[in-house]
């Protein structure tokens, strides 16, 4: 992808898309070419990430830039609208970009199937004008944030807990303040709630993920009043919203490598990226099935009603949503005691999650490499 490439004037279906944009002063026929001649890269395809990228197709911005590994669940449709029910299991980045191409065919679309980490940040980064941080974890915030004051990117930060959400835009210019202005000192990995533990209301990251969108166009038209070196706290319960000052400290500031601040980057509280798991081959599956169906604990983690629909018998129904609940898991840790434990899906990728986010709970588990597809497959022949 090439960053210099600049479109050409505003085809005949962009002019019509575009009509209520063209009769604004503040934007017009020259402010909706330099949207399409601009580039936006969305850290993240989750609840804000969903809202930002809708919001920024249907801006009519030209590169629209997606990094996310993870894959669409069921649990995450409540806050996450740009994903359907038919793109569970599907990478986010494959149902984000194919949901965007319908909404609006004229952006073009770059995918990144991978979790930013410091290796990749500087090249991915680098292609894009602004970028807009929809993480859900401190490292990876700070990484962000240091790999744009080090490329003098805008970063345009988005938050949200339960009914009550953030926003605020930094490194806009050499005055600007940063993340690090606003928490100097990354938070203890038990200060907060983890992700498997706080709620968020859906309404909440479609607001703020539509606050961070409407900062994204004002830097890239130049108007209005950008919130540079302020903050933003919206409160939905309560219908209260208030902005709060930010200094620019020129200590946070000095950044030349990500090689300075490594330890704040490997703050991965939401992250299983790092956790290694065991896995098993379907055919060594079915031979400890077979010889042994009582002393295996068998955890089908799809959707219910994938299980009702289809399941080994024997096996259990805890979906992926599920998991981190406190009486699924004490049951699990009391059974892994005696029995050795495997997680199954449909292919794979959900029983390999599963198994990470009981690895978190120090029980020890196999996931089975195929799916239940597989699996049902050999116990037939």
């Amino acid at each position: 992808m090439s960053k210099d490439i600049k479109f050409d004037l505003l085809n005949k279906d962009e002019q019509e898309r575009y009509q209520k944009h063209l009769a604004l002063k503040e934007v017009g026929y020259e402010g909706q070419l330099n949207l399409k001649n601009s580039s936006v890269l969305c850290i993240g395809a989750g609840g804000l990430g969903s809202s930002v990228l809708l919001c920024l197709a249907a801006t009519g911005i030209g590169k629209i830039g997606i990094v996310d590994n993870d894959h669409v669940e069921k649990s995450n449709l409540q806050r996450q609208i740009i994903h359907e029910t038919n793109t569970i299991g599907n990478l986010k980045i494959d149902s984000a970009r194919e949901r965007i191409k319908k909404l609006n065919p004229n952006s073009e679309i770059f995918t990144f199937a991978e979790r930013i980490n410091s290796k990749n940040v500087l090249k991915i980064i680098q292609e894009f004008d602004v970028i807009c941080d929809c993480s859900d974890n401190f490292g990876t915030r700070y990484l962000i944030n240091d790999a744009c004051l080090i490329l003098n990117k805008p970063l345009v930060f988005g938050s949200v807990q339960g009914f009550e959400g953030q926003v605020s835009v930094f490194n806009l210019n050499k005055n600007s303040p940063n993340l690090r202005d606003l928490l100097p000192e990354s938070p203890l990995k038990n200060a907060i709630p983890s992700c498997a533990e706080y709620g968020v209301l859906g309404v909440s990251t479609s607001l703020i993920g539509t606050l961070q969108t409407n900062e994204i166009i004002k830097i890239i038209l130049k108007k209005g009043k950008i919130l540079d070196g302020q903050i933003l706290i919206f409160d939905l319960l309560n219908m209260n919203m208030k902005k709060l000052n930010l200094k620019s400290d020129k200590t946070n500031k000095q950044i030349k490598n990500l090689s300075q601040f490594m330890d704040f980057y490997n703050d991965n509280e939401c992250s299983e990226e790092n956790i290694k798991i065991d896995r098993i081959d379907a055919i060594d599956f079915n031979s400890i099935y077979k010889a042994k169906p009582n002393n295996i604990l068998l955890i089908d983690v799809r959707e219910n009603e994938e299980f009702s629909s289809s399941a080994i018998e024997g096996s259990i129904s805890i979906p992926l949503s599920h998991l981190n609940q406190e009486s699924d898991l004490k049951f699990i840790q009391k059974e892994s005691l005696i029995k050795e434990v495997f997680t199954i899906c449909k292919s794979g990728k959900r029983s390999e999650k599963a198994s990470k986010i009981l690895s978190k709970f120090k029980i020890q588990s196999r996931s089975i490499e195929g799916g239940i597809e597989k699996v049902k497959k050999i116990l037939r022949n």
